[in-house]
């Protein structure tokens, strides 16, 4: 599968004292990316990075994502732009030199091979992991419920029996 947002970048030229790598998605790329996660629209994506290269070949990312996106409202159903802002780290690793760290507070370890990290796909999973799963529209209410008499879920049986 050929990630919908690509920026492959080899990970032996980021020296030790670090780089910055600024990413735009075209809008093409808007609209795979879009698709895929399942959002009615996405108008625009950039992410900036600070990568380090640590020992054993990994790497280390500081990244800040900004989005803006179409959500669709789970009360009204009415499609709301909104924005999506995040700040996140990371760790490249070559691949099968990852660490068995179940600490949900580590840092998220991605794999890669033939020495290429792909910062687009880095930043397209965080997105989707950063999607709000009940997106509200602002101003958005639950209507109200009907009041409905209380009724025993056992009334039926004491009529039935109340017949004996």
């Amino acid at each position: 599968m050929k990630p919908e947002f690509s920026r492959p970048h080899r990970a032996d030229v980021i020296p030790r004292s670090g780089l910055t790598a600024e990413l735009s998605a075209t809008p093409e790329e808007c609209v795979a990316v879009a698709h895929r996660i399942g959002i009615p629209a996405l108008r625009s994506l950039v992410a900036k990075f600070r990568l380090h290269a640590i020992e054993g070949g990994a790497v280390v990312a500081s990244a800040t994502l900004s989005a803006r996106l179409v959500r669709e409202c789970v009360v009204s159903l009415e499609a709301f732009e909104t924005t999506q802002r995040e700040s996140f780290q990371l760790r490249f690793v070559p691949a099968g030199h990852e660490i068995d760290d179940l600490d949900p507070e580590s840092v998220d370890e991605i794999p890669f091979e033939d020495g290429v990290i792909d910062l687009g796909e880095a930043v397209v999973e965080q997105l989707a992991l950063d999607l709000d799963p009940f997106p509200r529209m602002a101003g958005a209410t639950m209507p109200e419920a009907p009041e409905t008499e209380s009724v025993s879920p056992f009334a039926a049986l004491a009529a039935l029996r109340a017949k004996r």
